[in-house]
């Protein structure tokens, strides 16, 4: 059976079709077959690797405007350290001092006022006596001056009696006993009358007939204790012993003119700042740390919040916890340690006075560093010597107008320093930049985006070569 022509050309023109369709979706597989080596070679790209930039290039005028200052890298030992916050203290018992009212009376004159500097037996107040217990003191003073004083006459006029057998030597021996009491008694008010406040030409006075309606009540006697006080440095002040340059400073009045106190009744609160505490703040979990540091009596790192050290004297002293509180604080919930600090003072005159100048001050903020733990052989840097970049640490060696960034792994960093460990990373001996490592990392990776490597050099010739 024979098909028309026209059938059979429709025929081979749908097979044709079919055919050019399956070659397009298969094209990625028989394209293969017939390309060459040569012509896959021709046609592959390789992209250049990526080089990580590790050298950059800085002028003399740019580490100026970065203030960028190398050190040779040393091992050291470095205490690792917690830091407490805490302040600055009176010390109890030593810092602040009341001075009382020694009888009832009324406040007549006022000698001293708060900021005046007063020493030790200088006049605060003079009170007007209303004591009646004072004056019957004096009243007795006096007569038993008097009974005493005839009862000595008698005796020296019946003694040459006594000796001739004109008396009973019993007479004589009574009249010594009456003088041995009466001069007990006498004893006994002078020594109630100088507690009292008066001094003693002023008993003599009250002996002699002449009753104090008006007492003076002075500064108090400096308190000897076992460690050094700082005393105030000021010439008229050190004309003399120890005694004459310590000194107090009016607090505070706690009377008025004209008032009427009473028998030990706080009249002035005086102040003397040269031994003070610092009161560090530290958690329950920090205690073993702290009690750890005042078992070995390690030695405390003390930071003055607004210090200005460039005009006082040079702090020579080192700073140990001496006790540790045992109990917690409801509100903070932290527990305090003590440290004792010996303070600087200056003293100006105005007037015809003279006035005290602290270097530290009650309420004054401190940062404590309590050393924990000792690392050795390790190297130590400003804490803006190092600059990360994700889990990478790195540092900066300097050689001459190259930097070369080096990683380094960080053993300890605070708010100052960082401990990088002493692995062979960085030779000892080898310049690192102390400072400005951030700008330095910006710095390397402009200069490696602009195409240039910072670690090569152009010649007259043309010619470039790497640094030597």
């Amino acid at each position: 059976m024979r098909f028309p022509k026209s059938l059979r050309l429709l025929s081979g023109v749908v097979v044709v079709a079919a055919l050019g369709v399956a070659a397009f979706f298969t094209r990625d597989q028989w394209a293969t077959i017939f390309s060459s080596p040569e012509a896959e070679a021709r046609g592959e790209v390789t992209s250049p690797p990526v080089e990580v930039p590790k050298v950059l290039k800085l002028s003399p005028q740019a580490r100026k405007n970065l203030q960028l200052v190398s050190k040779p890298a040393r091992p050291q030992t470095y205490w690792r350290t917690i830091q407490v916050p805490g302040s600055v203290v009176d010390r109890p018992g030593q810092s602040d001092r009341g001075v009382t009212s020694p009888a009832v009376g009324v406040v007549s004159e006022v000698h001293a006022f708060p900021g005046d500097t007063v020493r030790p037996g200088e006049r605060l107040f003079t009170l007007r006596l209303f004591s009646e217990y004072l004056q019957s003191t004096q009243k007795d003073l006096f007569s038993s001056t008097k009974e005493a004083q005839i009862a000595r006459e008698q005796l020296s006029r019946l003694q040459p009696l006594a000796d001739k057998g004109g008396i009973s030597g019993s007479r004589i021996i009574d009249l010594e006993n009456q003088l041995r009491r009466q001069e007990a008694v006498i004893q006994a008010h002078r020594q109630d009358l100088l507690t009292r406040g008066l001094n003693p030409q002023q008993v003599d006075q009250v002996a002699n007939g002449q009753f104090v309606s008006t007492v003076d009540v002075v500064a108090p006697p400096r308190v000897k204790n076992h460690e050094k006080l700082v005393t105030i440095r000021q010439a008229s002040f050190q004309q003399g012993n120890d005694d004459d340059a310590f000194a107090f400073e009016v607090q505070e009045l706690n009377a008025e003119l004209g008032q009427q106190v009473q028998a030990g009744q706080l009249l002035i609160t005086l102040a003397n700042h040269s031994s003070l505490y610092l009161e560090g703040h530290a958690f329950k979990r920090e205690a073993p740390y702290l009690e750890k540091a005042a078992q070995n009596g390690w030695k405390i790192t003390v930071e003055f919040a607004e210090d200005d050290p460039q005009h006082w004297p040079e702090l020579e002293q080192s700073f140990e916890i001496r006790y540790l509180s045992n109990s917690i604080d409801e509100q903070s919930r932290t527990f305090d340690f003590f440290i004792p600090l010996s303070n600087q003072s200056r003293s100006y005159e105005k007037s015809g006075e003279s006035f005290v100048v602290w270097r530290f001050r009650p309420g004054q903020r401190v940062r404590l560093h309590v050393p924990v733990e000792e690392l050795t052989n390790v190297l130590v840097l400003p804490s803006a010597a190092i600059v990360r970049e994700g889990p990478e640490a790195y540092v900066f060696q300097q050689n001459g107008d190259l930097f070369n960034r080096i990683p380094v792994q960080v053993l300890h960093e605070d708010r100052v320093s960082t401990v990088i460990a002493n692995d062979g990373s960085v030779t000892p001996g080898l310049y690192l930049a102390q400072g400005a490592a951030a700008s330095l990392n910006r710095v390397l990776k402009a200069q490696a985006a602009s195409g240039m490597r910072a670690d090569v050099h152009v010649h007259a010739d043309g010619t470039v070569h790497a640094s030597h």
